[in-house]
C-alpha cells in the first residue's frame, strides 16, 4: 500500500521568466516538489540563473 503523503507531492519544472524575454541563448530551469493539497496555484520562486549570473524569478510550467 502507499502512503497517502506521496500521492499529494508532485514534481514541479521551475522555469526562469526573465531569461526567456532577455533573448540571451539557453534556458534556467530547477527541478523540485510541491504539495498540490497546500499549493494548488503555479509556484515562483527566486533562484540562481546562472546563465545572466544573477538571482531571478523562476516559475512553474507544465
Amino acid at each position: 500500500m502507499s502512503k497517502k503523503t506521496k500521492d499529494v507531492r508532485i514534481q514541479v519544472i521551475l522555469e526562469c521568466t526573465e531569461h526567456k524575454n532577455s533573448g540571451l541563448p539557453g534556458t534556467s530551469r530547477y527541478v523540485t516538489m510541491k504539495s498540490k493539497k497546500n499549493t494548488p496555484e503555479r509556484l515562483e520562486l527566486k533562484k540562481y540563473n546562472p546563465i545572466m549570473k544573477k538571482v531571478t524569478v523562476h516559475r512553474e510550467i507544465k
